[in-house]
């Protein structure tokens, strides 16, 4: 006798799921023909699936404007459940693929200043090294509300503690000091001094988007530390550019444009080369800003996260 199965009313239950991913799509970009040409379909077949999945439902997911579409309060909740659950299909597809690979795929996080200035100059020994590993690099500035599911390797950060399950490692302080290239100071012999220094082109990292790092140091913060007061600057001096991303601030120096502080651990190679230069001697040292690496706990037994962890920390 052939047993009957019974019918798994959890599946028999489920949208279709080439609907679905239509609708992450069209939610992620709210335009039905940005998300057809990411998933390679026509701008109908999107347009199609999405009643088809509205119908299912029995609730409208989207507010049509013209080309452009918003969520409901409907679609909101269901795009919260669904993005996550494609995240941790994605993640676990990767698992599976990594296994069956001789190569491993590690997650670093860190700051975009961290990968700009610190990492991208060494990873070409790193790779060398370790020719088995491949890098997937995510950088933020906001490591406490990060998309779900994204569970990184390993952390390189100002902050000791970021969540459950990771064991952190000190790595080292703040040092921090003005730099230019050497073509500004001979240009601007005045800056040798830090009335002169205050005086000239000062490019400044804004503390916008800064919220989760303990202290901010600007020029205003730096100059207090050496008994210069900023706001004595002429009021028809040179200007005060302003921004909070620090790659731009030292492509800026790097193109002769001014002057910007520098941190050790991220201009310091330049400085040893002679790209930048000092152009005084004082420098503010934080022994308490300490930055840390933080690693999952759940890998201490992965030998290739390990390499990276030690490299990492060797390297710092």
């Amino acid at each position: 006798m052939v047993k009957h199965t019974e019918p798994d009313q959890t599946l028999v239950k489920m949208p279709s799921l080439r609907a679905v991913k239509s609708f992450v799509a069209a939610a992620k970009y709210q335009n039905f023909t940005r998300a057809a040409e990411a998933l390679c379909v026509t701008q109908a077949a999107i347009s199609r699936q999405i009643r088809e999945l509205e119908g299912y439902l029995g609730a409208e997911l989207f507010k049509r404007e013209g080309r452009a579409v918003e969520l409901t309060a409907a679609g909101s909740i269901f795009f919260d459940a669904v993005q996550l659950s494609f995240v941790n299909i994605s993640q676990a597809a990767e698992r599976i693929r990594n296994k069956t690979t001789t190569r491993r795929v590690l997650t670093l996080c860190c700051s975009p200043a961290f990968s700009a200035h610190w990492l991208a100059p060494r990873l070409p020994g790193f790779f060398s090294a370790n020719p088995d590993v491949d890098l997937n690099l995510i950088t933020t500035q906001n490591f406490l509300s990060m998309e779900p599911g994204v569970r990184p390797d390993i952390f390189v950060t100002k902050m000791a503690r970021i969540r459950e399950g990771y064991r952190s490692y000190p790595l080292m302080h703040d040092v921090i000091y003005p730099v230019c290239t050497p073509k500004y100071l001979e240009e601007h012999p005045e800056i040798r001094t830090l009335e002169g220094l205050r005086d000239t082109v000062l490019l400044n990292l804004s503390p916008y988007g800064r919220s989760q790092v303990a202290e901010h140091v600007d020029w205003k913060v730096w100059l207090a530390f050496n008994d210069i007061d900023l706001e004595a600057r002429p009021s028809n001096g040179p200007h005060f550019f302003n921004a909070n991303d620090y790659t731009l601030l030292i492509q800026m120096v790097r193109n002769d444009q001014g002057v910007a502080l520098g941190w050790d651990h991220l201009v310091g190679q330049l400085v040893d080369q002679g790209v930048l230069v000092r152009p005084v001697e004082q420098e503010l040292v934080l022994k308490d800003a300490l930055h840390y690496l933080t690693f999952n706990e759940e890998k201490e037994d992965d030998e290739a996260c390990c390499r990276l962890r030690d490299w990492l920390i060797a390297q710092l």
